[in-house]
């Protein structure tokens, strides 16, 4: 069974990866115009993680693909080998 999530409530959730690195928070997701599939996460990134400083931030912001998605609930778990 799919649970479906409001967009609303995981704005300001901690972004983390498996192994622990907080990445940031949500703020926004970006979404393909034609089919409406999520493309990437758009995160505020963590600017006091070393991780973080090391990927690339376009705008201020750090894109996380959808596909590296591995939980929501409390915080969003992505998987960090889809981010190098």
């Amino acid at each position: 069974m799919v649970k479906y999530v409001i967009a609303e409530q995981l704005v300001g959730k901690e972004v983390v990866t498996t192994d622990g690195f907080d990445l940031g928070k949500f703020v926004d997701a970006e979404v393909h115009e034609t089919t409406g599939k999520l493309n990437a996460l758009v995160v505020e990134p963590n600017v006091d993680s070393e991780y973080v400083n090391r990927l690339a931030i376009k705008g201020g912001k750090l894109q996380v693909p959808y596909s590296s998605v591995m939980a929501v609930n409390d915080f969003i778990v992505v998987d960090k080998k889809a981010l190098q």
